[in-house]
């Protein structure tokens, strides 16, 4: 599979609008090309290939990240188990079948999912499972470049799940070094959670500032085997949890 070669879109001072680019294929090359540009696909299956650079960028600052007293609860108790890149498929799977408030069908299509799939096994998409009782209850999948991570869905089929991964997610990318999840697009349920819009050209020089540092590439699950532990998760959650086996 390639994804070393570089295909330049439009310079940002010809943007127009928030639609940058329309066709092309979702190859990693082209889609990892995007990324570093801080441009998106997003489209409607059978549809042609809309690429998109949002203005305002929604934005989660690790610093800014707020957990609720309720929220704070949940994770005390100890109900979910976390791991990371164990279930990538069926995480992303997961995202495009859970029904959303105002949006009919899924962006999800079978194009994108074997996309992504691809840009996991070459260590560039993460996913966050949120298990309960061996079930899998929820979790979200990104991007990771440089120090961001490009959240791109999350889902859950139990109360507070995808809350859950994004909170570990955070808490363990700040341990890490990293400098902010991108979002994409607003939505109340991030922005309880603390994220916050910015404007597309703070964002695009914070984004070029962050990918000078190298990616950490490869299989989470291998690499990052005590996650999600870090001293602001431990905060938060107040115990120590083990993967499945």
């Amino acid at each position: 599979m390639e994804y070393d070669q570089y295909f330049p879109f439009p310079p940002e001072e010809t943007w127009e609008d928030e639609i940058v680019g329309v066709g092309g294929n979702l190859s990693p090359g082209l889609l990892l090309s995007a990324y570093v540009q801080g441009i998106f696909p997003w489209f409607n299956e059978g549809e042609e290939i809309l690429w998109w650079s949002l203005d305002p960028r929604f934005v989660l600052y690790h610093e800014n990240l707020k957990v609720s007293r309720s929220m704070r609860k949940v994770l005390k108790s100890g109900k979910f188990t976390l791991t990371l890149d164990r279930a990538f498929r069926d995480v992303m799977t997961g995202c495009g079948k859970v029904p959303r408030k105002g949006q009919d069908g899924t962006w999800i299509s079978s194009e994108m999912l074997e996309a992504y799939c691809s840009l996991h096994e070459l260590g560039f998409a993460h996913s966050v499972e949120v298990w309960e009782a061996g079930r899998l209850a929820g979790g979200l999948y990104g991007l990771s470049l440089g120090r961001v991570f490009f959240g791109e869905s999350m889902f859950a089929l139990s109360a507070n799940a995808s809350k859950t991964a994004l909170i570990a997610l955070s808490c363990f990318l700040q341990h890490k070094g990293f400098a902010f999840i991108d979002c994409q697009q607003h939505t109340e349920h991030l922005g309880s959670l603390g994220a916050c819009d910015v404007p597309r050209s703070r964002f695009l020089k914070e984004l070029k500032e962050a990918l000078t540092e190298g990616t950490v590439r490869g299989n989470w699950s291998l690499l990052f085997p005590g996650f999600p532990e870090s001293p602001v998760w431990t905060g938060f959650a107040g115990q120590s949890e083990e993967a499945p086996g």
